[in-house]
């Protein structure tokens, strides 16, 4: 069975290994990370180690019993109580339930271990996949229409009232 880990730097050859063996498979239905991304990998996961340990942001890993990354799953801009939900799992874990259940166990981490009370998501309109999954575990559309890398989408939101 996956387990859902806070994002550490051992992860780090595994997720790259998720991100590029993935990147083609994201880049159709969410906005892709750009060569930049892969280029400066270790830089950029420094930085976002850092932000998590100052408390801006929560990041996790969906892992395999192999060590193998099959998700990421992150609450980022922490403030006032509020952050963004993102997430996306490899492409050979689709349909298995897995984003959906981990989700659940995100807003539950959310509201007991980050003290969150509100989550907001995005999604864009073609990316019917992770629409489902937001509106299967509590988010609602806000009606608001959003851009995600000029690519037409909704915001979602929902409260974390009922995870603690």
């Amino acid at each position: 069975m996956p387990e859902l880990q806070r994002l550490r730097a051992d992860h780090a050859p595994a997720l790259l290994a998720f991100e590029q063996e993935n990147r083609a498979f994201f880049a159709a239905s969410v906005p892709d990370r750009g060569d930049d991304y892969f280029a400066h990998f270790e830089a950029r996961l420094a930085a976002l180690l850092a932000e998590q340990a100052a408390g801006i942001c929560h990041f996790h890993v969906l892992v395999d019993t192999d060590g193998e990354i099959l998700g990421r799953f992150n609450l980022v801009d922490v403030a006032d109580g509020c952050a963004e939900l993102g997430f996306r799992i490899a492409e050979k874990a689709t349909h298995r339930g897995l984003a959906t259940a981990t989700v659940r166990q995100i807003c539950t981490l959310a509201a007991t271990e980050y003290g969150l009370t509100t989550l907001r998501a995005a999604a864009t309109l073609d990316n019917t996949a992770s629409r489902t999954v937001l509106t299967r575990t509590g988010f609602v559309p806000t009606g608001e229409e959003i851009l995600l890398n000029d690519r037409p989408g909704l915001g979602y939101v929902r409260s974390t009232a009922d995870e603690v």
